[in-house]
């Protein structure tokens, strides 16, 4: 019985050390591309000698990395190797890659993959524009589900109770309704200068039901350099690859965009 306790105080140990491993992880993005420990320590409110204890403990699991000679760390290695296990490991991700590299090359803009996680969605694949002016990679930045194309996109294949129990008590949850609404009506979801200032997106979502996964296919583009017959040229072309993988996969609640 005592071994018995023993071994669960360890088994509890540990998962403690792994959820702040992860709470450390999840620091990272676009805004935050480096980490010191008082920026641990400022972030999740943890301890120095505990941030610093375990900052020491991700460097030798090749978790982190010092960057130089400095006190910064950077995801590692190790990190870059799971990014790219995740992304072989999805039919999904890559049928859906396939597709918006090919817009991203036809029209010269910015392409993206995303993913939703709760209210959030980031994006695990990017095609960079060919155009001179064009939007720079988002890779890893995480945005609110429900002020962005992507987010709104996956937002919408969620069925009303479970959209109003992800976000009772937000107040974004009127408008909320109502946009993906239009969403689920239209097909796609776009977004005029949202998330980024001048830039506009155009999303598409298709789900693989064997696996219970579910992307986004993104275009985004300055909002000066594309009218509204550009924008729906975008669309469709998505729409038509994203159509191919709907079928492919079983998704019978692919709703194909109405332009």
């Amino acid at each position: 019985m005592e071994l018995k306790f023993h071994l669960m105080e360890r088994l509890g140990g540990a998962m403690s050390v792994l959820n702040n491993a992860a709470d450390v992880l999840r620091c990272f993005g676009n805004d935050c591309p480096d980490l010191t420990v008082s920026d641990v320590v400022r972030l999740l409110g943890m301890p120095k000698a505990n941030a610093s204890r375990l900052l020491k403990a991700m460097r030798e699991a090749n978790m982190l990395e010092t960057i130089g000679d400095s006190h910064r760390h950077r995801p590692g290695r190790l990190m870059l190797d799971l990014a790219a296990a995740y992304r072989r490991s999805s039919l999904l991700i890559g049928r859906a890659s396939e597709v918006v590299a090919e817009a991203s090359a036809t029209f010269g803009h910015t392409g993206y993959i995303s993913v939703r996680d709760g209210k959030e969605v980031t994006a695990v694949a990017d095609f960079q524009g060919t155009n001179a002016l064009r939007v720079v990679s988002n890779i890893g930045r995480r945005l609110p589900a429900h002020l962005s194309a992507t987010g709104r996109s996956l937002l919408a294949r969620l069925g009303e109770e479970a959209v109003h129990a992800l976000y009772t008590g937000h107040s974004a949850l009127a408008d909320l309704t109502e946009q993906l609404s239009k969403v689920r009506h239209q097909g796609f979801a776009y977004s005029s200068q949202e998330a980024t200032p001048g830039v506009d997106a155009i999303a598409i979502s298709v789900a693989d039901p064997r696996t219970d996964e579910a992307v986004s296919l993104c275009i985004v583009y300055p909002h000066a350099l594309v009218d509204t017959k550009g924008r729906d040229e975008m669309i469709a072309a998505l729409a038509k690859g994203a159509a191919r993988i709907a079928e492919d996969l079983g998704d019978s609640a692919f709703v194909a965009p109405r332009i």
